[in-house]
């Protein structure tokens, strides 16, 4: 890359599995496809009971169907308690989503699914990690 070029304009290579985003990122927060969903059904809950109800959007349709089918937590609780538990460990924003919207079973899934997360986890602390979703989303129904 050239080094006269200026400084907004010299962009470091993309890169997820070394956990490296565009600096619009940097400061942005991740969601979950749960959290999402909670989100978009509040939104049509309250333009359903408007007085002028507008038509909701396609993409807006779109995406609380997306939500809807990729959400792993049911209810705010539960939602609340997997994002305690994952922020209890030294996981970057964007591996914390990731586990919580994937769901891996096991450990070697988890680091296939999301490599940054090879050489920072031992197998025997990841597999817990995620034993410990899991048992949250069987209590949640």
């Amino acid at each position: 890359m050239a080094t006269n070029m200026p400084q907004e304009m010299q962009h470091e290579e993309e890169d997820a599995a070394e956990l490296k985003f565009p600096s619009e990122f940097e400061h942005a927060e991740t969601l979950l496809n749960s959290e999402v969903h909670m989100l978009l059904e509040h939104r049509k809950t309250q333009n359903e009971s408007a007085e002028d109800e507008q038509e909701l959007s396609e993409v807006f349709m779109k995406t609380l169907n997306y939500t809807q089918r990729f959400s792993r937590f049911t209810n705010r609780e539960t939602i609340s308690d997997v994002r305690g538990l994952l922020m209890q460990k030294k996981l970057h924003k964007f591996e914390l989503a990731s586990l919580a919207n994937l769901c891996p079973e096991s450990a070697e899934e988890a680091k296939a699914l999301v490599p940054s997360l090879e050489g920072r986890f031992e197998d025997e602390e990841l597999q817990e990690i995620l034993d410990n979703i899991q048992t949250k989303r069987s209590f949640q129904y």
